[in-house]
């Protein structure tokens, strides 16, 4: 008998690629989650933009009137 186990192949069980394709569909769900993830991220920019486009829009509004209000006052 030889020392070590060199002369024999490995070889592929049932178990093991049973194992390495659920890995395999855990990286694939993972990935999709992180695509998603940013989608939604950036979608939630957008409409953080939004909003401070409306509240900055708000204030011109009471502003100018403001202004115009006093403007219609002084004599």
């Amino acid at each position: 008998m030889r020392e070590g186990r060199s002369e024999y192949e490995p070889f592929e069980c049932a178990p093991g690629l049973r194992l390495a394709a659920h890995e395999r569909v855990a990286q694939i769900h993972h990935e999709n989650l992180n695509r998603r993830l940013d989608r939604l991220e950036a979608g939630m920019e957008r409409l953080e933009r939004r909003l401070w486009l409306a509240v900055y829009g708000v204030a011109a509004m009471i502003l100018g009137q403001a202004v115009q209000s006093i403007i219609a006052a002084a004599p």
